[in-house]
């Protein structure tokens, strides 16, 4: 069998790809993921399948779809019984590590699930079976923006024992990581670990992007995206900490990669880069994300390390559900059933993808179509304003947005209803229709407006 690389997955928190020089950032934002991508693969199609927090990451350790696994909104634990990405590389042989947000821990929240009550580890450490199969290192928060402050804070040990955040929380939660790759030096299992910070993610109890003191200053000559001028929302007093925050991200990835390269061991680990979900800003609703616009759903996404080396660029259209089946692939181990396909098939051919599917909750109960040129969104008709919360999914949705993407790549121009997209849409519901069927087990009907 050839050697099992290490994997070492950094995940952001509520990052736009445009943040990213790779992606189209004129500013010097992004140098260490920059280079990772001229030595490796940058996807430029990448979308969440739910631009949420905890759904978005149930996805990525599953595989799964977020209605699957029961995470469709915050406050859904992941099932103790799922195979996730700690437990598939685990028991091929890898040393497992999680460090940072985890967020898939809590029931409760807004509803709790039926016969469960509220069962909440925001401020409490995660007891072991509810970690998803991480089993030899845990250094994280269920809610990270509630056990900590840009600047102070804390994480739990694998005891349950307090570790302190010092220095700023992107800064510190690196310290841990670094250490605990310096102290695994003599182990002879292939690594996984999986780095979560929450930034550029707003502090929640303030409402505004908090970077590293003093950082702000060097993106003040930011160019606003296409999506945000002219707009309200509260990117105006908020979009250059959100650079600095995804600056100092990029600074901790490459003391990561420096750490591994020191040792020896960079060639041999693929790295993963990518973000849960976007941000609009509060420009396309009264939240940051929970819509089907790109800016919302589209993501980073670079891997660099063994079969993903050349400064490749990829169009496919891509996951979050594709994450599992690419480290498990790499890695060797057992198939597992999911609804993903592993990157590799869609470098050599092998796998394409005409449309992803996207689930909305908390602000909607919505599902969108992100084809290669369209997006189309419906949701939930006649439905209560506690089905947001309530429901997972509808039986009968109706028209909500759609775009063109190609002609109008800001999405300012909404096309649903009129006459000139009539055929457009029925297709497009048709094809929403399918791939609800086929990742939910259940087909409903899409009302499709009159012209």
């Amino acid at each position: 069998m050839p050697k099992q690389p290490n994997v070492l997955v950094v995940l952001s928190d509520q990052q736009r790809p445009d943040s990213c020089g790779v992606f189209g950032q004129r500013l010097d934002v992004t140098p260490n993921l920059d280079a990772l991508a001229a030595d490796g693969v940058a996807f430029d199609n990448s979308f969440t399948v739910q631009p949420l927090c905890g759904p978005s990451r149930a996805a990525l350790q599953t595989g799964l779809m977020p209605t699957t696994t029961g995470c469709w909104r915050n406050g859904r634990s992941l099932p103790q019984d799922a195979t996730t990405l700690a437990t598939a590389l685990g028991s091929a042989g890898y040393w497992t590590g999680y460090v940072g947000k985890w967020h898939l821990a809590s029931d409760g929240g807004y509803l709790p699930k039926p016969g469960t009550g509220a069962t909440r580890f925001g401020t409490r450490p995660v007891p072991p079976e509810r970690r998803g199969g991480y089993e030899d290192l845990w250094l994280a928060a269920d809610s990270l923006e509630a056990t900590s402050l840009p600047y102070r804070g804390h994480v739990f040990d694998g005891d349950g024992n307090k570790v302190p955040l010092n220095g700023f929380r992107v800064d510190a939660l690196t310290d841990l990581a670094v250490d605990a790759l310096h102290g695994r030096a003599d182990e002879e299992r292939p690594f996984f670990m999986f780095v979560s910070f929450l930034e550029p993610h707003h502090q929640n109890n303030r409402f505004r992007t908090i970077g590293p003191k003093g950082w702000a200053k060097r993106f003040a000559d930011y160019d606003v995206p296409a999506d945000l001028k002219g707009t309200l929302g509260d990117w105006r007093w908020n979009y250059a900490e959100y650079l600095a925050c995804c600056a100092s991200i990029d600074a901790n990835l490459g003391r990561l990669t420096g750490a591994l390269e020191a040792a020896g061991e960079l060639d041999d680990t693929i790295v993963v880069y990518s973000s849960d979900h976007g941000s609009h800003f509060r420009t396309r609703n009264a939240e940051y994300k929970r819509s089907p616009h790109d800016a919302s759903i589209r993501v980073p996404l670079v891997v660099r390390g063994p079969g993903f080396r050349g400064g490749q660029r990829s169009d496919a259209l891509v996951s979050g559900l594709d994450l599992l089946p690419t480290l498990v692939s790499a890695a060797g181990a057992a198939p597992v059933p999911g609804d993903g396909h592993p990157l590799q098939e869609f470098l050599d051919g092998r796998a394409t993808r005409t449309s992803a599917l996207v689930q909305i909750s908390e602000s909607q109960v919505g599902r969108a179509l992100r084809t290669e040129r369209h997006t189309y969104a419906v949701t939930g008709a006649g439905l209560g304003r506690l089905a947001r919360y309530r429901d997972s999914a509808a039986d009968v949705y109706e028209e909500h947005l759609l775009y063109d993407n190609v002609e109008d790549p800001a999405q300012r121009h909404n096309l649903a209803g009129t006459p000139v997209t009539a055929e457009l849409r029925r297709t497009l519901a048709t094809q929403l229709e399918d791939e609800i069927e086929r990742l939910e087990g259940r087909r409903p009907r899409i009302d499709v407006a009159s012209s």
